[in-house]
This record gives C-alpha cells, sequence and structure tokens, in this order.
C-alpha cells in the first residue's frame, strides 16, 4: 500500500483493535508500544482511538509506555511520589495539581534545551554531552535546581494561601439577597 503524505499540523491517528494490537493509519501498518515512544521521542503529535467506540486511549498508552519504562530500569518517580499524587485524585486540589506538574514538567524542558543549547556551543551533543556538562556543573546543577524547586515549592505555597483567601472573596460585596415574599410565610 501507499503511504499518504503527511500534511502539516496533520495529528496521526493509531487504531487500537480488539486483538490489543496498534494500527498506524499513516504507515498503514501494526505498531508496537515501543514505536508509539519512537513518535513521542520524536514529537509526532498523534491520537490512539478505540476501532470500534472512537473512544481516546491515547492517555492509556501514554500510561502503558511509561510503566513499561518505569519497570525497565532506573525509574523516575519513587514509591512516595506516586503515593503522594494518588493521594490527590479525589481532592478538590487534583485540577490544581495536574495544572501544576504539568507546568513543572515545562519549566524542566526548558531547562533542558537551555542547556542542550549551551552544549552544542562547546562542540559536544547527545548524551555524552550531558554526561560531560553535568560532571564539570554538578554543583551547579544541583544549585539551580534547589533553587528552582524551592521557588516552585514557594509558588505553589503561594497559590494554595490566595485560594485559601478567596473563600470569603465574596463576603464584601453589596449584594443584598432578594426578599422573601410573603406569599411563600
Amino acid at each position: 500500500m501507499a503511504t499518504r503524505a503527511k500534511r502539516v499540523g496533520e495529528e496521526r491517528l493509531i487504531k487500537k483493535y480488539p486483538n490489543r494490537r496498534l494500527y498506524d493509519t499513516q504507515t498503514s501498518t501494526y505498531v508496537t508500544l515501543s514505536d508509539i515512544k519512537g513518535l513521542v521521542m520524536a514529537n509526532e503529535v498523534f491520537k490512539v482511538l478505540d476501532a470500534k467506540t472512537d473512544e481516546d486511549l491515547t492517555r492509556n498508552i501514554l500510561l502503558q509506555i511509561i510503566l513499561e519504562e518505569e519497570a525497565g530500569g532506573a525509574p523516575v518517580f519513587s514509591s512516595q511520589m506516586l503515593s503522594q499524587i494518588i493521594r490527590f485524585y479525589g481532592n478538590s486540589m487534583q485540577g490544581l495539581m495536574g495544572n501544576y506538574l504539568e507546568k513543572t514538567m515545562q519549566s524542566f524542558v526548558d531547562i533542558h534545551n537551555k542547556v542542550s543549547d549551551q552544549s552544542k556551543g562547546m562542540g559536544s551533543t547527545g548524551p555524552d554531552a550531558w554526561s560531560q556538562l553535568l560532571s564539570l556543573q554538578n554543583p551547579l546543577m544541583q544549585n539551580l535546581m534547589g533553587t528552582y524547586m524551592d521557588q516552585s515549592k514557594d509558588l505553589f505555597v503561594k497559590m494554595q494561601e490566595q485560594m485559601q483567601g478567596s473563600q470569603g472573596l465574596f463576603n464584601n460585596f453589596p449584594f443584598t439577597p432578594p426578599a422573601k415574599s410573603a406569599e411563600k410565610e
């Protein structure tokens, strides 16, 4: 079969069939979780849909990839961190926590990109460049990340304080509740 040309900005569609196989509609081939991870690493925009119901399964597939990566060696998440994340489910702060983690991750990616750009200027690229840079500047990086985490924690505490303070926000508005009608008494 001929491969369809990909339009700029087009979302790649992966269909998941009842036999649990994943089918890439762009390349007309079956793919694995490893292939999907490759799409993520290449910053490809994609969506995974259930072939029968059209239910969006993208998050489920991404979580499966994270689970495999966590089980495969050096995990990113500690048991304590995972427990803390689980405690936020069903909590009134759940939405705020997701937003906070997303912004924190984006900040970390921005730092990573800046350091990568700086290492290219030094003539090094790739994972070896990161190892060299971190070994040379380990105390500096630890200080940078420590400062970033302190600022992040302070921001989160301020957001909590503002939310707690906003609970009484509407008490000072000049609002008079409607008078009860005499007919209901």
